[in-house]
């Protein structure tokens, strides 16, 4: 080899050698560099942030809710004059683009912000009058991450005693119907497909339900929800035991992971297993969204275990006989304007059916998820014919075993009841329109049905036919 080539070679080697090296070495350096800018960086970029702040507001208590990113660790303490709850939350941050909730009905004035330690969150709660307080971290669920939630329970509470009947004989007392809406608040239910959620259209249902039940002589409803809130289950059925109900009534519109499921639903509870699968996945679903429960039920601690066990038993025994008697009758009624899902009740362990001494049922008045019914159920119109078939149904099982003492038991055995459901008797300030509008039907075929022609005039008491 010469010595210009073994020269080259050299020197060739020499480089491609030292460029090798270099590699690794760059590695390193650009590896400092990174590290060193990530030092350099703001601490708060890795802290775990308040995605969104919600504000829901119930008869008793207001419910704060922090969507955070991550799990996150709080305390929380009061102050007086003036009234303030101080909560931390340590390594959290609150982005500026989160913006304040409206606090207009609730007992908080303001909400301010600041930084303790330089890494945690203080958040000061200013208050306009006394209150309670709980708060616990929710961890992630099909709809909503990590929520560090805030309970504000007013100061004074109202009494919640049996409703009773003192201006009027007992043999006169109204039957009481518990109306539950499915879901509320920061639980709004299934997706309707298109948009929007179950909780609308169960509070919808049930309002209407309440307002036909209302109408009625010898009935008094009362609505477990009354507006956009969350109830634990439970307590849902601890509402109806205290508002003495006969019967306890959970509307819900439910969604599937195939969009094909159809139809509506009733269902009992089950004291073995679920009748059907679809029945065991709806009763796992609806019975999760309940991360906070008291407890419910009668009180049997006077009696010794034999006792108990034998009078919870014959108890449950006779309340779920009544139970699947209703719900065949409501079945029924739905079945004349919806497809049914099962051509008779099902039953299933649903927490709200689990009363011992209270006849429930849980309807679902249909899939919300699937396009056709969840067009329907978003509708006015099909809500208010559902509450309507709903009514007729409990109607029909309680003028045929109206409750000792109450005043449909008197009428019927007077001979004044009007034992046709598909009937309506005209109230002051009716308007046919609405009559057609409440019941789900057109104003031509309610005239068609009654032989009512454009220049006659309606009465007060006046009995109309009610098409299906």
């Amino acid at each position: 080899m010469s010595s210009g080539i073994k020269t080259w070679f050299s020197h060739s080697n020499f480089r491609s050698t030292d460029t090798e090296r270099s590699k690794p070495r760059a590695a390193v350096r650009r590896s400092v560099f990174l590290f060193a800018a990530l030092l350099l960086l703001p601490l708060h970029l890795f802290a775990t942030q308040v995605n969104d702040i919600r504000v829901w507001r119930s008869p008793d208590k207001t419910r704060l809710v922090f969507d955070v990113s991550d799990e996150v660790a709080h305390s929380q303490f009061f102050l007086e004059n003036p009234q303030r709850l101080v909560l931390d939350i340590r390594g959290t941050r609150k982005p500026a683009t989160v913006g304040t909730p409206s606090l207009s009905t609730t007992p908080i004035s303001k909400i301010r912000y600041g930084v303790r330690n330089n890494k945690d969150l203080r958040i000061v709660l200013d208050l306009k009058n006394k209150v309670t307080s709980k708060s616990f971290l929710l961890k992630p669920n099909a709809t909503y991450g990590y929520r560090l939630v805030v309970d504000l329970f007013d100061g004074q509470k109202k009494a919640v005693t049996p409703i009773k009947q003192p201006s009027q004989p007992s043999s006169r007392r109204d039957i009481v119907v518990a109306i539950d809406a499915g879901h509320g608040g920061e639980d709004p239910g299934a997706l309707a497909y298109g948009g929007g959620h179950e909780k609308s259209v169960t509070l919808n249902i049930a309002k209407d339900l309440a307002a036909l039940l209302k109408k009625e002589p010898g009935f008094k409803p009362v609505l477990v929800r009354t507006g956009d809130y969350y109830i634990p289950l439970r307590e849902r059925t601890s509402v109806a035991r205290k508002s003495g109900a006969d019967l306890f009534i959970s509307i819900h519109a439910d969604a599937f992971t195939d969009r094909r499921a159809n139809g509506a639903s009733v269902f009992a509870l089950s004291r073995g297993g679920a009748t059907s699968e679809t029945a065991r996945w709806l009763a796992q679903r609806e019975n999760s969204s309940d991360q906070i429960g008291g407890e419910g039920g009668i009180s049997l601690s006077d009696k010794d275990d034999v006792l108990a066990g034998v009078l919870l038993d014959l108890s449950m025994t006779s309340t779920l006989s009544s139970s699947l008697e209703v719900g065949d009758k409501v079945l029924k009624n739905i079945g004349t304007i919806n497809r049914l899902h099962k051509k008779q009740v099902e039953q299933a362990a649903f927490v709200v059916l689990k009363s011992p001494d209270i006849p429930s049922i849980l309807v679902e008045t249909g899939f919300i998820s699937n396009p056709k019914e969840g067009r329907k159920l978003k509708t006015r119109n099909h809500q208010r014919a559902l509450a309507r078939q709903i009514h007729k149904g409990v109607k029909s099982y309680f003028v045929k075993k109206p409750p000792p003492g109450t005043l449909l038991a008197k009428l019927k055995a007077d001979g004044k009841v009007n034992t046709r459901p598909d009937q309506y008797v005209i109230q002051a300030g009716d308007t046919l329109s609405e009559i057609a509008s409440r019941f789900g039907i057109s104003l031509s075929s309610l005239k068609t049905a009654n032989k009512i022609s454009r220049s006659d005039r309606i009465r007060t008491g006046q009995v109309l036919v009610i098409p299906n």
